[in-house]
């Protein structure tokens, strides 16, 4: 900073503000400082800025593994926002999916002198966790929790699930489905909770009876073998369409329908969830539920950022159905 301050003919303090944004620089001094800046090939020393003002700049992520389209999307777009802002991420995953897990993870990023954490990890254990560990570092959770406590200082940010599952069911219906079966996704996460909920939730509004197929994960494989088994059901007359609780699984489905002779929509229609870039080249091409990640990583950073004094209700989002070739009319019995 010396010699930045030497080489544009200014006091050390007016660099730093300079660096540091703030007012009462005249322009002219401004750029001078800049050219000096750009001219020495300046970085800022991060470790001794964060000695002085005990911010260290960096965001930590604690998320699950990169498997998982949803929550890797949402670290991708929290990432993102966080370097427009001029932070940092540290990120970390879970080992295991459990409390434990998740209290080593956390404590990793807490030891980094991360300024706060961005949690996602949508699984009811962690929530637990979070709660149990009541750390003083600001934080926000990424999961469509139902039950945040009124007066609980982690911050919720989350895309409304139940009402994703809702637009596809109702989507069904509309086209004169009647017996919809929901390929759930794997117990304990609140993703598959809350579709498994608005699915039931639009079943029962328009009188039909709600029949589940629990996959217990969120793979292909797992809903190709689900599929093995409705393929049956279809052909019985006994389901007429699915809504997979996201687009893999979907995938699996379409792959059993096929190889069962099923033609997709014709003989069952299939809505999936999350919209993965793929969805729209699958054969037919997959109607599913989009969930909007950019702006979920950029409310989540906001609520780190700017709300950490102020926790209140959640943040929550609303997806949108994209419909595309999977869906259609049931055949007339």
């Amino acid at each position: 900073m010396a010699d930045v301050a030497g080489v544009a003919g200014v006091s050390h303090q007016t660099v730093s503000r300079v660096l540091n944004g703030l007012p009462n620089v005249r322009e002219g001094t401004r750029e001078r400082v800049l050219e000096a800046i750009d001219q020495l090939g300046y970085r800022r020393n991060r470790a001794a800025r964060a000695l002085v003002t005990a911010r260290t700049s960096t965001i930590g992520i604690l998320t699950v593994g990169s498997e998982f389209f949803g929550p890797q999307s949402t670290v991708l777009a929290v990432e993102a926002a966080a370097r427009a802002r001029g932070y940092f991420v540290s990120v970390t995953s879970l080992e295991r999916y459990d409390a434990d897990s998740a209290l080593v993870a956390l404590n990793h990023l807490v030891d980094q002198g991360v300024d706060g954490v961005v949690v996602v990890a949508p699984l009811e254990l962690v929530t637990e966790a979070i709660d149990d560990a009541a750390l003083s570092l600001p934080m926000v959770v990424v999961a469509a929790r139902p039950d945040v406590p009124a007066a609980d200082p982690v911050q919720y940010v989350f895309v409304d699930q139940r009402s994703g599952a809702r637009q596809a069911t109702d989507h069904l219906l509309g086209l004169g489905h009647r017996r919809i079966v929901h390929v759930s996704g794997p117990v304990g996460w609140f993703d598959a909770a809350e579709r498994l909920r608005g699915w039931r939730e639009s079943m029962a509004a328009a009188g039909c009876d709600a029949v589940e197929a629990a996959a217990g994960d969120w793979f292909a494989a797992s809903g190709f073998e689900v599929g093995t088994r409705l393929a049956r059901q279809v052909s019985a007359g006994e389901a007429t369409a699915v809504f997979a609780a996201n687009d893999y699984l979907a995938i699996g489905l379409l792959r059993a329908f096929w190889e069962a002779g099923l033609s997709v929509p014709d003989d069952v229609s299939v809505v999936g969830f999350d919209d993965l870039q793929s969805s729209a080249f699958f054969i037919p091409a997959l109607t599913t539920v989009r969930q909007p990640f950019a702006e979920v990583g950029r409310t989540a950073l906001a609520a780190l950022l700017d709300g950490a004094d102020a926790p209140g209700a959640p943040h929550v989002l609303t997806p949108s159905l994209v419909v595309r070739g999977s869906t259609g009319a049931p055949r007339a019995s």
